[in-house]
């Protein structure tokens, strides 16, 4: 499978990287991770080029990694430093490293030209910072699924209806269109839903004396980022171009490493504006989205498996499928541009 290298991925939560050396996979591609005594994240190749031991299954002395093995030693840049019983360290021992980055409580890594890394370009949503909002870390759920498949999904609220009815979604959004818009690299996809039942979610934490409005938008950031901000308001209380910030809103981030070509790992986190101080309500609501991505998951690992056993099926195109059918052509071209910059 093709993937696009130059590009911030997310791949670890900052907690679980420490002073242990951890696996980690992207791109089809194993790394080995760990924190310098600094406190930066390195990442390595994790395989040793004498016998190709996993580095990961060395261990760690200093900042520098000596391979379970034999006893080869590589710098936090992949430079070997020390062979056991010689002197002279052939030249071509050297194990590539990634540059990598910390943002939204997350370890980013770069697998292109690493020229091209530009720490400033990580992803970042201002409400994360801002004392306003309320923001409660989730899990990193394994799906047995094409990481586009997962990134088709977050392009698409109209699912809600349907796969979520009794959290996200109810009838009352089954036949409101969906609209959107690419800017460059981005997707927006958006539909408010006015006069009608509030969803679970929200009833669970204020309670509606009448009918509501309330908005979905969706968006996507090539290749493998989508924050969804959606919320709601009493009926008539905020136009569609109105602050949103006066109703309840959450922002729900997921962040997707690409492990392989049936395999990707969701990295979710939220933001709220409402009972902000309640660890309660966030842990409810953590405990909701946990049931709400599983519905998701069991979905696309269902459309994967059949996706590979009936790999000529020629499926149908629907209006609410522009979104998703615009995301992978971003992705092409993002992959069609690194190629154009390797070949120069």
């Amino acid at each position: 499978m093709r993937y696009v290298r130059n590009t911030w991925y997310p791949l670890a939560w900052s907690h679980d990287i420490t002073r242990t050396l951890t696996r980690r996979t992207v791109i089809e591609q194993n790394v080995v991770l760990y924190r310098s005594s600094d406190g930066s994240v390195v990442a390595l190749d994790d395989l040793c080029p004498h016998r190709m031991l996993p580095l990961s299954l060395g261990r760690l002395k200093g900042d520098a990694i000596e391979c379970g093995y034999h006893g080869m030693t590589f710098d936090g840049a992949g430079k070997c430093i020390r062979v056991p019983g010689q002197n002279v360290i052939p030249r071509n021992a050297v194990v590539r490293s990634y540059p990598t980055g910390e943002r939204l409580g997350l370890v980013w890594i770069w697998m292109g030209d690493p020229e091209l890394a530009d720490r400033s370009k990580i992803f970042d949503l201002p409400e994360f910072h801002d004392p306003n909002w309320s923001v409660v870390f989730g899990d990193a759920l394994h799906n047995q699924s094409n990481y586009l498949n997962l990134a088709d999904n977050l392009c698409d609220p109209s699912h809600v209806s349907f796969v979520h009815s009794g959290s996200l979604g109810n009838a009352a959004s089954e036949d409101i269109p969906v609209q959107s818009e690419r800017d460059g690299e981005k997707i927006l996809v958006w539909r408010w839903v006015p006069d009608a039942p509030p969803i679970g979610i929200f009833q669970n934490y204020r309670k509606f004396s009448g009918n509501v409005d309330r908005w979905h938008y969706y968006h996507y950031y090539a290749p493998s980022i989508a924050v969804i901000d959606f919320g709601t308001a009493p009926a008539g209380s905020i136009p569609v171009d109105g602050d949103r910030n006066r109703g309840m809103r959450i922002f729900a981030g997921h962040f997707i490493t690409p492990v392989d070509e049936r395999t990707s790992i969701d990295h979710w986190l939220h933001l709220r504006n409402f009972n902000q101080d309640d660890p309660d309500v966030a842990s409810q609501l953590n405990s909701d989205f946990r049931a709400v991505f599983d519905e998701d998951r069991l979905i696309l690992e269902a459309l994967h498996r059949e996706e590979e056993a009936r790999p000529d099926f020629k499926r149908i195109n629907l209006a609410i499928d522009a979104a998703p059918n615009r995301m992978r052509r971003i992705v092409d071209d993002l992959i069609a541009r690194d190629q154009t910059l390797a070949s120069h």
